[in-house]
Parts: C-alpha cells; sequence; structure tokens
C-alpha cells in the first residue's frame, strides 16, 4: 500500500461525536510513552501529523486521521499514567473502552509495547479489554531498533508467552519508528483488513 494522502479528519472523546458513514478504521493504543504517535508519524510517512511529545498522556482525544481517502487511522489516549486527575483517566478509560466494544467501523487494533521490557499490567489490562472487542487484534513490539538480534527473539516471545497466560494467540510484529522496521508488515495486516 502507498500512502498518498493524510489528513487530520477529527478529535472526539465520545462515541457520538465520532465520524459517521461506513470507511473502515485502524486504531492504535498503547500505554503512555509507547512510542506511539511517533509510530504513527513513521507508518503515515508524515513528520508530525500525530503530535509526539516527551510528556506522557499528550493524546487526550481519540484522533482520526483520513488516509487516501479509504479509511482512517485512529490515535487512541495513551492507557495509564498521565498528569490529570483519576476520574478524567476513568473518563477516558471508558471511552476508548466503548470505542473498542461498539465502533461498528473499527476492523484492527494495533497494540503497541515497549520491546525492551516485559508485558506490563496495564498492556496485559489491554489484552483483556480486547476480548471484548468484535476487531482483530495485533501486537508491534516498538522500539525494536534498540535491541540486539537475539533481544528482539527473546522479546517476541516472552510477549507470546504473556498472551498465552491470558489465553490469547496473536500476532506479534517487531516494530521501529526510527528504522522503519514493521512498517511493511503493518501496512500489509492493513490491506488485508480493507480488502
Amino acid at each position: 500500500m502507498k500512502i498518498d494522502k493524510v489528513s487530520f479528519a477529527q478529535g472526539s472523546t465520545s462515541l457520538k461525536n465520532m465520524p459517521q458513514g461506513p470507511l473502515p478504521e485502524v486504531a492504535f493504543i498503547g500505554r503512555s510513552n509507547v512510542g506511539k504517535s511517533s509510530l504513527i508519524n513513521r507508518l503515515l510517512q508524515r513528520k508530525s501529523i500525530a503530535r509526539t511529545s516527551s510528556t506522557p498522556g499528550k493524546t487526550q482525544e481519540i484522533n482520526f486521521y483520513l488516509v487516501n481517502e479509504r479509511f482512517h487511522v485512529v490515535d487512541l489516549p495513551g492507557f495509564g499514567y498521565a498528569r490529570v486527575s483519576k476520574t478524567q483517566r476513568a473518563k477516558w478509560q471508558q471511552s476508548i473502552a466503548n470505542y473498542l466494544s461498539e465502533r461498528e467501523q473499527l476492523k484492527v487494533v494495533f497494540q503497541l509495547m515497549d520491546s525492551r521490557h516485559p508485558p506490563t499490567d496495564l498492556d496485559r489490562e489491554v489484552v483483556l479489554l480486547m476480548a471484548q472487542s468484535p476487531a482483530d487484534h495485533v501486537v508491534l513490539l516498538t522500539k525494536s531498533d534498540k535491541l540486539s538480534g537475539n533481544e528482539r527473539s527473546k522479546a517476541t516471545q516472552r510477549v507470546h508467552e504473556a498472551l498465552l497466560e491470558l489465553g490469547k494467540e496473536r500476532p506479534v510484529v517487531l516494530t521501529s519508528a526510527n528504522d522503519g522496521r514493521g512498517r511493511d508488515a503493518i501496512l500489509d495486516w492493513i490491506d488485508t483488513y480493507l480488502a
């Protein structure tokens, strides 16, 4: 797939004010500071379409990007740490849960985990949340350029084992926003779901 055209469509805080219409959606979710915005920028070959920040929890809305006039890439707020009140955080997490379980246009969710660390409790929470979603689920391991070949194999194995402990088998893709690793694989997945 060639990315020709990308534009910011809108930010939403609830299901009722999300884009209407039949365009399919592919969503990206991960805990704060996992490198989600950087990976989306790399995927779409745009320097800063998704806003990146060193401050965790910067993405506070569900952001929709229209790609090739064919589908939306959806950037979900970082799960977990953010400098906001517990009430606000609970509200985001509820709107994310509603989106994952009720949004008809949603075809696949790419869950990002940091390849350098074992899956966290929050990562596992998202895996279990995805069990309630009709959408497909692919795990992306970010920042894999920072690991050696042997460490990458171990990281992949570790995530497969964590998923199996939760009773889930999911595809796992090594990615890097720095060197573009995994980009073609992600685009292939998206193509599959748009077909």
